[in-house]
């Protein structure tokens, strides 16, 4: 499926760091990258690690305004003084030294992947897939941060994917909190197509992402949000992705699928309260991945996201993510290589994880199986049926 891949990663990616007490640790990305080397992945002759550039202002300005991204280089100079009006130097996104920098090289990368699957596998600078695991940096907003994000580089890489050709893009976020600064970048432009699954807004940070956000008085219908209640496992979870996002991606037909695949739906994940297994994680991404040759050509730039259990998760899923882009999926049941276990325990004194597995099978019970009025589940899924898929000609009913 896959002719060529490309990994955008600059160890300069690691200084996006609010400090040693923030739980968004960089340890997470150097692991990451590690144990994608440790596999021999990047070896693979499809898969090439490319060194992207920084954005630019002009690109940055696609999405963010002018006056935020000069309140971020402002932030960087001079973190002690950052400008809180625009959501940084709070708690919950510090402002640090070089801020601007890193930021504008993680969102340079979701750029670089676009420019690199826009030009398609024929060209010697392009690919079917392009992954970028430090983005997906999914809450920054246009003229403010928060939720640990600056920079919203999966909204630039739509950007950039329109502004190159694409006529329709779709974008699908399973990070457990809601995809807010992409819908929002996007809120009234049919042209995209956003699809988040989250833990309902009730109980978890952002507070936004119900099922009646639907878009744009231009674009209604083209917002689709699924609202989970918490403690949702695997079998719930994948069964609401698969009544959802397939049947919305076959017909919206996007050019290019653009995806954020935050870690912590995971159980293991102290900040929210899915109890889903890297095994479940790992069966969405060979969802998306078919998806995106199924219905966009074999366009898809994935990203990473959310994830706070940075060891034993965040590196084990997305190295998951990385093989299975890359045609090569790791067998769950492999054992995690030794030196990457002892540099776990050499960078965080904390023992690695063992094999490639939780222990889950990735099986689920179709939705078209039948809907159960008492499931809080099937209520979300049905709530997220109704509310969009008439815009797109389906039957919210159908196979019921």
């Amino acid at each position: 499926m896959s002719r060529a891949v490309r990994v955008m990663w600059d160890d300069r990616m690691t200084g996006y760091d609010f400090g040693s007490w923030h739980p968004m640790k960089p340890v997470r990305l150097r692991l990451t990258i590690d144990l994608i080397r440790a596999f021999g992945l990047h070896n693979l002759p499809e898969l090439r690690v490319c060194t992207p550039g920084t954005a630019t202002d002009e690109q940055l300005a696609t999405v963010h305004t002018a006056a935020y991204v000069a309140a971020v280089r402002a932030a960087s100079e001079n973190p002690g003084r950052a400008d809180q009006s625009y959501g940084i130097g709070t708690v919950d996104t510090p402002a640090f030294a070089d801020m601007h920098d890193v930021s504008a090289l993680i969102a340079g990368a979701s750029i670089a992947a676009a420019d690199a699957v826009w030009l398609g596998p024929e060209h010697p600078d392009g690919a079917d897939h392009a992954i970028n695991f430090a983005g997906g940096l999914h809450h920054a907003m246009p003229a403010s941060a928060g939720g640990f994000c600056i920079y919203n580089d999966p909204a630039l890489a739509i950007a950039r994917l329109l502004e190159l050709g694409a006529e329709r893009v779709a974008y699908v976020d399973i990070d457990v909190h809601h995809g807010d600064g992409v819908q929002q970048a996007f809120w009234n432009d049919p042209r995209v197509l956003t699809i988040s699954l989250h833990e309902s807004p009730r109980f978890l940070f952002p507070g936004t992402g119900f099922p009646d956000e639907v878009g744009g008085p231009d674009a209604e219908g083209f917002a689709a949000n699924v609202a989970l209640p918490p403690g949702i496992a695997d079998a719930a979870w994948l069964r609401a992705f698969h009544a959802v996002v397939p049947p919305l991606l076959a017909a919206f037909r996007p050019d290019a699928l653009v995806t954020q695949h935050g870690a912590d739906t995971h159980v293991e994940d102290p900040l929210a309260h899915f109890a889903l297994s890297v095994d479940a994680q790992r069966t969405a991404h060979a969802a998306l991945h078919a998806l995106a040759h199924e219905h966009a050509g074999g366009r898809w730039i994935a990203t990473g996201g959310g994830g706070y259990a940075a060891v034993d998760v965040v590196p084990r899923t997305w190295t998951h993510l990385v093989a299975e882009a890359a045609g090569h999926p790791i067998e769950p049941t492999r054992d995690v290589p030794l030196d990457w276990r002892e540099e776990v325990r050499m960078l965080t004194r904390e023992p690695g994880p063992q094999r490639m597995t939780d222990g889950g099978t990735g099986d689920f019970r179709p939705f078209s199986t039948g809907y159960d009025p008492a499931d809080r589940t099937d209520q979300s899924i049905l709530a997220t049926r109704r509310a969009v898929f008439p815009a797109h000609g389906l039957d919210p009913m159908f196979d019921l």
